[in-house]
């Protein structure tokens, strides 16, 4: 019924274990010479999250609610001017970016297997009630250990390796002369993009997350080769104009 991503990219377990060691903070920015900010979305809300599913790397699209919710965050990001934006391939993360990228005047938009969702093993394609029926010992796991107890989903080490990349692109763009991006993903990686920040392995605390809800990281160049000022001045911010919808799950 759905197709079924595959990534072309794939971390090396090496290098997976070897980034365990990284955080995206003021140091991580100190290369650059210019302040940066940038603006973290998940998706609008898909078909997929309109009925509580569970879609990890399943192929759903955006739902009519979900294109109103992209096409309001694109209005309010605008006003910052965005210079260039980075996006999962994703076909619910892909149309999220084209809206946006077409009202804040963005021509090319960057595709990233980095910013994909994380697998959701033998969860993939059911909702949480049928979830909770069909597999009731790994339900009550999931509500300690998050994705790490669901046979076949990504692991936390991962998620977390695969963040640290992103923010290595992030940063080269910057490095470049990027001062606005935008980056437009899914909840579950999102949730690792922030906890990488913070050098966090655990998948709880969760952060919120919902569909197309804006999270802010700013990177203040105090000194030239010295650790940045970093802040999260945003975590999922809904503009009036943005329409929140239900609570959406991965």
């Amino acid at each position: 019924m759905y197709s079924r991503f595959e990534p072309n990219n794939v971390p090396d377990p090496s290098l997976i274990d070897a980034l365990q060691h990284e955080q995206a903070d003021g140091a991580f920015f100190s290369s650059m010479d210019h302040d940066m900010s940038v603006f973290s979305l998940r998706h609008g809300q898909s078909e997929g999250n309109a009925r509580n599913t569970y879609q990890g790397r399943l192929e759903f699209p955006l739902s009519a609610h979900g294109e109103t919710q992209a096409r309001a965050a694109g209005e309010w990001l605008r006003q910052f001017k965005p210079d260039y934006i980075i996006a999962s391939p994703m076909q619910r993360a892909r149309r999220s970016a084209e809206i946006v990228a077409d009202l804040v005047h963005v021509d090319h938009i960057e595709f990233s297997d980095l910013l994909i969702e994380l697998d959701t093993g033998v969860f993939s394609g059911i909702d949480a009630e049928s979830a909770a029926r069909t597999y009731p010992t790994l339900w009550k796991e999931f509500y300690t250990h998050s994705w790490d107890a669901i046979p076949g989903a990504e692991l936390s080490k991962s998620l977390y390796a695969r963040a640290i990349l992103a923010w290595m692109r992030i940063r080269e763009l910057g490095e470049q002369g990027a001062s606005r991006i935008v980056c437009m993903t899914h909840g579950g990686l999102l949730q690792w993009l922030m906890k990488s920040t913070l050098a966090v392995h655990r998948w709880f605390p969760l952060l919120p997350m919902s569909n197309c809800g804006i999270s802010q990281y700013e990177i203040e160049i105090m000194e030239e080769n010295s650790p940045a000022f970093v802040q999260w001045a945003k975590i999922d911010f809904h503009p009036p104009n943005v329409p929140e919808g239900p609570k959406p799950v991965f």
